[in-house]
């Protein structure tokens, strides 16, 4: 895959036909972006991502200089989300059954963070749900496969669950909606709230966008289906962004981690509830019925995941926490922050008893022990004020004697 001058930069072996190997199968575990060509002159190097490429790294700059633009300007990202669609007179019969949160109460037009459970009480998947209409959603699935659950979960329901063949881009920072503006045909959309969803026309096409996105700054996101012309789309956004300094961007950690939005499969797993993962505020137990409720009403309620903070170094992945000599925890995502100048992490303890506050020993990335602090998530903006457009936070890049955030 290649513009004819900017290869892409990932290792495959094909297995031959007569073994096997079927093309049609390989390019679906192997599906790049519609707008992949926008990242090609910046030298990408890919992962996969819900058998989707997305991108690790560009040449478009740094890790911190992308922080920044974050931060300060506006970045465009191509995603490797996975949105699933769920249609029929019983899509909110299985949604509800599927999901710990009240799906009635999503208004079309409406976004709504969603997570599915098994019957333990452990997490299957997280994602963003859009209310299209009231008998249609998209569920944005993070990494996985959530689709077969729910296929098993819909027996005897008059619903279809399908790959709508959907693709997502992100423009997010404090320029954000400013490129949105510009873009879009005709008036910017009003009312535009957070975790709204509305139906705008950027170039002649129909699409829908969404208050939304996993950096908690200021954006918006593009839902970019099958059946409009996505490069137009797609040129449309990125020249209404240029006078702002926007350009394609990898996929970044440290603002995520000091939002505090959790990366499925590394901060958490099947094995880990809600409240352990931090997020018992997105369970209604007072639902009828879900999966995992009989198991979550038992559950230890306290949260054992924390951010953290080490003023010297970055935390190394895995059990590298401890007190006293004991291990303790594991950090689950790790990053270098530009703006607090020392490393941040997402952390999960083994004993929920330890939070914000306690000292930790850390094992860093390079081989030292380095003192840590646990700390709340987010780390700042604890009532999410910015996505919202509610505070404008464009800060300097920090000296060094200025260090860490209250």
């Amino acid at each position: 895959m290649s513009d004819g001058q900017h290869p892409v930069h990932f290792a495959v072996l094909p297995v031959p036909a007569e073994n096997g190997g079927n093309p049609t199968e390989f390019a679906r575990a192997l599906a790049p972006h519609p707008l992949v060509y926008q990242e090609l002159p910046y030298d990408p190097r890919y992962t996969i991502y819900n058998r989707r490429l997305t991108a690790m790294s560009m040449t478009s700059g740094s890790a911190e200089e992308a922080y920044w633009k974050l931060r300060c300007q506006v970045i465009l990202r191509h995603t490797g989300e996975l949105p699933i669609e769920v249609r029929g007179p019983d899509a909110e019969r299985l949604l509800t059954l599927v999901f710990t949160r009240d799906i009635a109460k999503v208004r079309v037009g409406r976004c709504s963070y969603q997570i599915a459970c098994s019957d333990d009480g452990g997490m299957i998947m997280d994602g963003v749900l859009v209310r299209l209409a009231e008998d249609r959603f998209w569920y944005g699935q993070a990494d996985g496969d959530l689709s077969q659950w729910l296929k098993a979960n819909a027996r005897g329901m008059d619903v279809a669950v399908t790959d709508p063949d959907v693709w997502i881009s992100q423009v997010q920072g404090p320029d954000s909606l400013r490129v949105l503006e510009a873009s879009v045909d005709g008036p910017y959309p009003d009312p535009f709230r957070y975790f709204d969803a509305v139906r705008v026309r950027i170039a002649g096409q129909e699409v829908v966008i969404t208050r939304t996105g996993f950096t908690n700054e200021l954006g918006w996101e593009v839902y970019l289906p099958p059946d409009v012309d996505v490069r137009a789309v797609g040129e449309r956004i990125l020249d209404a962004g240029k006078p702002f300094g926007m350009t394609p961007v990898a996929v970044g950690g440290a603002r995520r981690i000091e939002a505090g939005l959790l990366n499925a499969g590394s901060d958490f797993d099947e094995t880990v509830t809600p409240f352990a993962a931090g997020l018992g505020a997105m369970v209604d137990l007072e639902k009828p019925e879900f999966i995992g409720k009989a198991a979550l009403l038992h559950a230890d309620t306290r949260s054992r995941t924390w951010g953290l903070r080490v003023p010297d170094g970055v935390a190394r992945l895995g059990r590298a926490l401890s007190q006293d000599g004991t291990p303790v925890g594991r950090v689950c995502s790790t990053a270098w922050s530009p703006f607090q100048q020392c490393g941040v992490a997402i952390a999960r303890l083994d004993d929920p008893a330890l939070g914000p506050g306690t000292a930790l020993d850390v094992e860093c990335s390079d081989g030292h022990i380095r003192p840590g602090d646990l700390c709340q998530l987010p780390m700042y903006d604890q009532d999410r004020l910015i996505p919202r457009g509610k505070r404008v936070d464009i800060p300097d890049r920090p000296r060094a004697e200025r260090m860490g955030v209250p």
